[in-house]
């Protein structure tokens, strides 16, 4: 169920959140070259360890010599690795911390993957879609909605959002001003 536990009808939140995928090697010293799935890659910088799942569990691994360069990308030794092979090992692997260490986030702000899987809705109550995921490509993120007729983009401003529920696994977009701000793709 995608890495959430059912209690009482609800999905629980995974107690884990992913902040990144290993891209590739970095050199032929063992760094690899991570896309931050985060606004601040510099959070990174305070991280000793992470968690990468493996046969179904997260399994945490020592990071060190950890560097946030201009070109928005990390670069880190992950688990230890000394060279381009045992890096090249790590490739496609997504990076994860536990809850209780994540950023705290404030009023207003979610974690990606807690709105993923989330249903839409109108204010009319009409269903739109799910959203599938959370695009960020420049002043505002972007929902992704799959939509009956495809997927649906919708800039994710604050005048649109009615409410968000995790929990419920809901969220609300004002349908007067759903035609500003969504198209179809």
């Amino acid at each position: 169920m995608d890495g959430q536990r059912m209690a009482g009808g609800l999905k629980m939140p995974d107690p884990y959140i992913e902040i990144g995928e290993v891209l590739r090697p970095h050199g032929v010293m063992g760094l690899v070259k991570v896309r931050p799935d985060t606004e601040d890659a510099e959070r990174f910088l305070a991280l000793d360890h992470v968690f990468v799942q493996a046969e179904g569990r997260y399994v945490r691994q020592p990071v060190s010599e950890i560097a946030v360069h201009g070109d928005g990308y990390v670069y880190l030794r992950l688990n230890g690795a000394e060279t381009r092979d045992e890096a090249e090992k790590q490739r496609g692997r997504f990076l994860y911390v536990d809850r209780a260490n994540a950023r705290k986030l404030p009023e207003g702000e979610w974690f990606i993957c807690d709105l993923k899987g989330c249903e839409v809705r109108d204010t009319l109550g009409t269903h739109l879609g799910v959203l599938t995921d959370v695009l960020s490509p420049g002043a505002n993120h972007v929902f992704v909605v799959k939509t009956g007729k495809g997927n649906m983009l919708v800039a994710a401003m604050k005048f649109v959002i009615v409410s968000v529920d995790v929990e419920q696994k809901l969220i609300v977009l004002d349908e007067k001003r759903l035609p500003e701000v969504a198209v179809y793709e």
